[in-house]
């Protein structure tokens, strides 16, 4: 299987993902050890269905922090892990907010999906995390859900970071050192920060003090959309050096000796899956 990502959603923010301009659902993860849900939000589901994916072959979820653009679909994951709550299989991975509620944020994942799952686990920035097999490093970000982090998963042709929401510092960009490819949250374009999130100006920053082989924009709010965030990528690679660019819904990563881009296979009309009863 290698390691694999289909890009279900490269939206952000609250106006993309209200009016769904991009899909929000994350991304799936496919690895030798199984299959991750990484923040399935608003979209998740209708994605899957679009490319005939079989959520009942998800092992696990994980969700970086308690904000709807990041969960809204992950009870429903997890019901398609265990087999509709039939089965009690999966584990569940989500920061303080996500699973306990903190600082008037969460839970939310309620206690009867965490319970029909096998496992759950509360992650912080230091733990290292053991998903089917594979190891992810848990990062530090800043952001307005103080316990959101960023995660670098391992794998046999090197590191694959997502950093989730943050803003930009030279210490939070010093964690991915090294990774090979860097998945970016981009959220505004050049000239356009906000609080907890970055934009074009600090994605040079980023990625010119990381030097990834690859960076990919994602979390792309309404403002980059409408400015065109393959010409900001553009930009960020002239400035930086570096392969840069702005990721799009189902979009598929192959990381293999080589990386591979390609788009996933799209079906319209209804499916059902072997599996639904």
């Amino acid at each position: 299987m290698g390691f694999r990502i289909t890009f279900l959603g490269t939206g952000g923010g609250r106006h993309t993902t209200m009016y769904q301009i991009r899909s929000t659902g994350g991304m799936l993860i496919e690895h030798d050890g199984g299959r991750l849900h990484v923040d399935p939000g608003p979209g998740a589901l209708t994605q899957m269905h679009r490319i005939r994916y079989d959520l009942t072959e998800t092992d696990s979820v994980l969700v970086s922090h308690c904000h709807p653009d990041h969960y809204s679909d992950a009870e429903s994951v997890i019901e398609g892990i265990t087999r509709g709550g039939w089965v009690r299989r999966g584990h569940v991975y989500g920061s303080p907010t996500v699973i306990d509620g903190e600082g008037g944020l969460g839970p939310c994942i309620s206690p009867y999906h965490l319970g029909v799952a096998a496992g759950h686990t509360v992650f912080r920035p230091g733990d290292t995390l053991d998903v089917d097999g594979m190891r992810v490093d848990v990062k530090r970000a800043i952001h307005s859900d103080p316990t959101n982090a960023g995660f670098v998963f391992h794998t046999e042709h090197g590191t694959v970071s997502y950093v989730s929401d943050t803003e930009y510092r030279d210490e939070i960009a010093d964690q991915y050192l090294g990774t090979r490819v860097l998945i970016l949250p981009v959220t505004t374009p050049s000239g356009n920060r906000i609080h907890y999130h970055m934009c074009t100006d600090d994605a040079v920053s980023f990625i010119d003090r990381v030097k990834p082989e690859l960076a990919i924009f994602v979390h792309l709010g309404v403002v980059i959309i409408r400015r065109g965030p393959e010409s900001e990528a553009a930009s960020v690679e002239a400035a930086t050096g570096v392969r840069t660019i702005a990721g799009h819904d189902l979009m598929v990563l192959d990381v293999g000796e080589e990386l591979r881009l390609s788009d996933a296979e799209v079906h319209e009309g209804l499916w059902i899956p072997d599996s639904s009863p």
